[in-house]
């Protein structure tokens, strides 16, 4: 399952740390973040709860970079 959520981060190289800490999160099998039009897209695995899937990413992300934001 593929889902699109908008992010809100200030900087590419944030975003390029948002996108990286998301592909390392487990139920995630791939993310890119386009830091041009602000959006995330996940890509989760099997059977996989994206509700719960996305607040590992969201915490994951605010490891990274505290004051980026997922819209979920």
């Amino acid at each position: 399952m593929k889902k699109t959520y908008a992010i809100e981060v200030d900087c590419a190289n944030c975003a390029n740390k948002m996108e990286q800490a998301a592909r390392k999160t487990e139920g995630v099998k791939s993310a890119t973040v386009n830091f041009m039009t602000l959006k995330m897209g996940v890509e989760f695995e099997e059977g996989r709860d994206p509700k719960a899937v996305m607040k590992e990413v969201l915490a994951n992300c605010k490891k990274v970079e505290s004051d980026c934001e997922i819209f979920l």
